[in-house]
């Protein structure tokens, strides 16, 4: 089996090359990522704990989804298949912003992307694939801030930057807006 294709892009995510995946991230290389984030009626976001066999950043909280788009697809049918895969369901996204960030996850390991924001509303329970996380929850956003100015190394770091970092990105509107559906 092929290693999986990160797309290369440069500073304005224009598409520059493909890359391995790990190789991207063993070298900092800047590529095109998503995230997504879920809310429900009640505007709690799903979480979900990455799988302690993920290549980098295992066993920590995430937002409910990640990953990157294929060389040929958009990021919105990237989004779609990952949440399948990842998550057990789809639903609606809507496309938010997008911002770039760079992170040491692991001794060896660099994410350097630029992110491109999803969000939706699902009320179901997710049949969460073992493979990609081990287990999700539903929790306020005061709440996973709380938990994440109490013990912020449980979080990863991508996800600690959209909930703190990033003025322009507004998970607080997010939920409001998923609560209107």
């Amino acid at each position: 089996m092929t290693e999986e294709q990160v797309i290369l892009v440069d500073e304005q995510d224009n598409a520059v090359g493909l890359a391995g995946k790990n190789q991207a991230h063993l070298d900092g290389a800047l590529h095109r990522a998503f995230s997504i984030f879920i809310f429900n009626l009640k505007g709690q976001l799903l979480l979900q704990q990455r799988a302690l066999e993920k290549y980098h950043s295992g066993g920590l909280w995430a937002n409910t989804c990640c990953g990157h788009p294929r060389p040929g697809e958009s990021n919105e049918e990237a989004a779609h298949r990952r949440l399948q895969e990842e998550m057990g369901f789809d639903c609606a996204l809507s496309y938010v912003t997008r911002f770039k960030y760079r992170a040491v996850v692991s001794p060896t390991m660099i994410e350097h992307e630029i992110d491109h924001v999803f969000i939706g509303r699902f009320d179901g329970v997710p049949r969460v694939n073992p493979d990609e996380a081990s287990q999700y929850d539903w929790l306020e956003l005061g709440q996973i801030k709380q938990q994440m100015a109490f013990e912020p190394e449980r979080f990863t770091p991508w996800f600690k930057k959209v909930m703190f970092e990033y003025p322009q990105l507004k998970p607080d509107e997010w939920a409001k807006q998923m609560t209107r559906l």
